[in-house]
């Protein structure tokens, strides 16, 4: 390959997050991080009790003297966090980021974008609108049995691709993914972060209501097809209104482009190969308790190797176009790296500020003696509520459903469980705080508050529905 082909390829970034909304991004993120660092000093300050070097979720101890978080150690939240409970999960997060981005973007210079995205739209060319059908319910069946989310971005810039090779756009791309995969996550039947983790703590069998959560997916698929159907309707006939026409265009400059592709049938084989890997890797360590904590790991390694190694054999080890790619596609990760440190540390403030125990003696004093309706509808908007400042699934299932496992309610541990998917899942797509979401919305460059313009008709009709399936459950005993 001639050195201005390397030099034209390495000059198109596949992630490519424009400095507006890098700008207006970062503003936002900055500012809830100075609203957290406010609340420490407003707020009650208070404790966990500890037994038996176990911390007790149900204790709450007031700390008559205790202050604010310092000013310094606020404003340096996104690098303190590093060193604390959460720091090595950040930094996974982060690199897993990076690798990917690179991994992509050699894969990309190299072709095998474009031989993969050829493949598909040939199956399919005359079935479009069933093969974002097909992919939508992939995503969501991640999701609600595997409890996939952060994982499935590795997959958002191949499907972004097929989508504006078929004749839709990037938003699109973003919808039967990253979305669909949100819903799926929400409308968990398995999910081991949200269903099989909150089950336990609450001591109920994971399997004892999968027949309710089974109809809500159901539900909720049908709804997501719904709301792809009418915005492909909208673009096919009025393209003006795609929210992602410059970044369509970018990519349309690389699908298009007329490239005489040698060895077709090797770049496809090396990344088929190297897909399966990464699919067989993320099943095998989810499926799998005792490793389950591995899967960015495993993850990382298989994009740093497998993707290293696939793009190496379709450029016939062509090391200076791979390497540059690798190396332009990480570079490009880093903006959304800003992100991550950002959106994470305002649980990092609340903590050090020791009101994170205050909200939950709050939750504890304002539950008891409800109307089971009521009950199970102020929970829902109280688990809202904690959802802005822990995006961890596994993290605020451990602080909500420890809380409630030691009250005594009038609605089932079942009803509990499925408020608490219910409030979790898909906040994930709503929320500033959420870095899967911000990330994968600048994948896109869209800014947050166009998506937040956008899919509030989709939240409405979601966010309507969980309530009658919550007050359905309360009214069946679930």
């Amino acid at each position: 390959m001639s050195e201005e082909v390397v030099q034209k390829k390495t000059n198109n970034k596949l992630i490519n997050i424009s400095q507006k909304t890098f700008i207006s991004v970062l503003i936002m993120l900055f500012s809830l991080m100075i609203v957290a660092i406010v609340l420490t000093y407003v707020l009650p300050k208070g404790e966990f009790g500890v037994a038996d070097g176990v911390t007790n979720y149900g204790e709450y101890i007031a700390l008559e003297n205790a202050k604010g978080i310092p000013i310094w150690k606020g404003l340096l939240a996104p690098f303190m966090q590093l060193g604390g409970s959460d720091g090595l999960s950040i930094i996974m997060l982060s690199l897993f980021l990076v690798v990917i981005a690179g991994a992509f973007q050699a894969m990309n210079d190299n072709n095998g974008i474009k031989v993969i995205v050829n493949r598909i739209i040939a199956r399919f060319k005359a079935h479009q609108f069933l093969l974002l059908a097909i992919i939508a319910l992939i995503f969501m069946l991640f999701g609600s049995f595997l409890g996939l989310f952060e994982e499935m971005l590795t997959l958002l810039p191949i499907i972004v691709i097929l989508c504006v090779s078929i004749g839709y756009d990037s938003f699109t791309g973003f919808l039967v993914s990253i979305v669909a995969c949100g819903f799926g996550f929400s409308s968990a039947i398995t999910n081991p972060f949200t269903v099989l983790f909150a089950s336990q703590i609450m001591g109920i069998n994971p399997m004892s209501a999968v027949w309710y959560r089974i109809i809500v997916f159901v539900v909720m698929y049908g709804v997501m097809l719904l709301a792809i159907f009418l915005y492909t309707r909208l673009i096919k006939k009025h393209p003006e209104k795609s929210l992602t026409t410059a970044h369509d265009e970018k990519i349309k400059d690389q699908i298009f482009e007329e490239v005489e592709i040698q060895n077709e049938k090797k770049i496809f084989i090396s990344y088929l190969i190297f897909f399966l890997v990464a699919l067989a890797v993320i099943i095998v360590f989810s499926c799998i308790n005792a490793i389950r904590d591995y899967t960015v790991v495993a993850l990382i390694a298989v994009f740093l190797i497998g993707g290293l190694l696939a793009a190496l054999i379709s450029s016939n080890f062509n090391f200076k176009l791979t390497f540059k790619s690798f190396g332009k596609g990480a570079l490009s990760a880093l903006p959304t790296v800003t992100f991550i440190l950002l959106a994470a540390s305002i649980k990092y403030v609340l903590v050090e500020g020791h009101i994170l125990p205050t909200i939950a003696h709050s939750i504890n004093t304002v539950v008891e003696g409800k109307n089971p309706y009521a009950l199970a509808l102020l929970l829902f908007a109280i688990i809202i509520v904690l959802e802005f400042f822990i995006s961890s699934s596994t993290a605020k299932a451990m602080f909500v459903m420890s809380i409630l496992s030691v009250l005594t309610l009038s609605i089932s541990k079942e009803s509990q469980v499925l408020i608490y998917l219910f409030a979790d899942g898909y906040t994930n797509l709503l929320f500033p705080t959420s870095p899967v979401l911000l990330i994968g919305l600048s994948m896109i460059e869209v800014s947050y508050f166009k998506w937040l313009k956008k899919s509030w008709p989709l939240f409405l009709v979601t966010f309507s529905l969980v309530v009658v399936f919550i007050v359905i459950a309360v009214a069946i005993h679930l």
